[in-house]
């Protein structure tokens, strides 16, 4: 414990470190403010209630601006979803792959072909969520100055949350877009333990002791399972110098256990919601399509739980193929000089990295399809919804993987002045003066 003080002391002693953690927290605090600020024109006394079903889990990602009716309402899921359809581009289309190729010019391109289009997107979303989300009841100014007004504003307030993002990027700590979707779902925290804490003061405090330590293991084996690689040999060839010739340094490709982070628990997510609503349409003259709506519109039946599982699975194997292309690591090695011990450069290479990639997706999407359906296992257990959600899914490898990559920025930082610092202190040992 004193160790943890003295290192948390030494981070605000570091004045570039102390002012990128203050910029942050000054950033998240704009953004947290912007998610309680509702739409110019709606009573913000008559808005209840949470969202449901897709929309309920935008509306964890935005810290509740969602279901606020905020000027911050859709948050940066436009810019989520152009995101997406940029990656894809770049796998599907020549036209992105030769952009993706050129650089830093090329990342810059792609860039702002991302932005153009999450203008696109918020347009069209921002339709979508006034119609889901206000009622007509909630409008207290004329309904076409308030939906012109809203076309306008949610857009707007799409973008400011990218600027807010871009500017935490660069001047703050972590990666900003990631750091706000995170924010949204910590702001839920407190609310769902004082929720199960309350739930469980009449069953006692040992009950909750429990799921606390249970909470508690699943998050170490998150970050255990994020963490994970499996760590491919790379022998670089032996290089002449002058003064000789130098042996090759033996390194290794760290091939990562969940390449694919959390976007096959969102596709899969994103489908799962297709059933019930394509039933729910016909639910009314047929049984079968009844029944269909009631099993997929509830997260805790088996039926539910089984499809969600084996679309995670598919989505994880489809989402590393597209984000890892073994025939262009070993182009890459094979320009550099280095190969795979016992393994020859070229095709070869691309089908050994190939092989590897193929046996640990396997264990790597089962383990994320457990993740992803601990909260419905939780919910079913007893907990609270709102605290189940934190016992896995999305939420989870979401906070578990921007903490962790917070963590290792703010380890640089700290390791870097501690290296300033020795070559301040004095002069290095057997250097001649002059």
């Amino acid at each position: 414990m004193r160790k943890f003080f003295a290192t948390f002391k030494r981070i605000f002693t570091i004045p570039e470190l102390r002012g990128r953690i203050l910029t942050t927290i000054g950033l998240l605090l704009v953004f947290r403010l912007g998610a309680f600020i509702v739409l110019p024109g709606i009573d913000a006394t008559r808005i209840t209630g949470k969202a449901k079903g897709i929309l309920g889990l935008l509306d964890i990602f935005l810290g509740g601006a969602f279901s606020n009716i905020s000027i911050f309402g859709l948050g940066v899921v436009p810019y989520i979803s152009a995101s997406i359809a940029v990656q894809l581009l770049t796998v599907a289309v020549p036209y992105f792959q030769k952009i993706q190729r050129e650089g830093q010019a090329g990342r810059k391109t792609l860039s702002n072909i991302t932005k153009a289009l999450t203008i696109g997107i918020a347009m069209v979303q921002s339709a979508s969520y006034l119609a889901a989300a206000v009622s007509d009841d909630l409008i207290m100014i004329s309904k076409p100055l308030f939906f012109i007004s809203s076309l306008l504003i949610l857009p707007a307030g799409t973008m400011a949350c990218m600027w807010i993002g871009d500017r935490i990027t660069d001047k703050g700590i972590g990666n900003g877009v990631s750091m706000l979707i995170m924010i949204g779902i910590v702001s839920s925290l407190p609310g769902a333990f004082f929720e199960e804490f309350v739930l469980r003061g009449s069953r006692g405090l040992l009950i909750f002791i429990f799921e606390i330590f249970a909470l508690f293991l699943i998050v170490v084996a998150v970050v255990m399972f994020t963490q994970a690689i499996r760590k491919v040999p790379l022998q670089y060839a032996k290089q002449m110098a002058t003064g000789g010739i130098y042996s090759g340094q033996r390194q290794y490709i760290p091939l990562k256990l969940n390449s694919s982070g959390v976007m096959p628990i969102i596709f899969a997510q994103v489908l799962m919601f297709l059933p019930a609503l394509v039933s729910n349409f016909f639910a009314s003259k047929s049984e079968t399509m009844a029944a269909i709506a009631k099993i997929f519109g509830d997260f805790t039946t088996w039926q539910y739980n089984l499809v969600f599982s084996i679309l995670i699975v598919a989505f994880t194997y489809f989402y590393t193929a597209i984000s890892i292309n073994p025939m262009q690591i070993a182009d890459d090695m094979k320009r550099s000089s280095s190969f795979v011990p016992g393994i020859k450069p070229g095709k070869p290479t691309a089908s050994f990295i190939d092989d590897v990639l193929s046996k640990i997706t396997l264990p790597g999407s089962l383990f994320l399809a457990i993740i992803a359906i601990l909260p419905g296992l939780a919910y079913m257990a007893g907990l609270s919804k709102g605290f189940s959600r934190f016992f896995g899914g999305t939420s989870l490898l979401i906070m578990v993987g921007v903490v962790l990559d917070s963590l290792q920025q703010i380890e640089s930082y700290l390791l870097m002045h501690h290296y300033d610092h020795m070559m301040d202190s004095g002069r290095i040992q057997g250097r001649t003066q002059i």
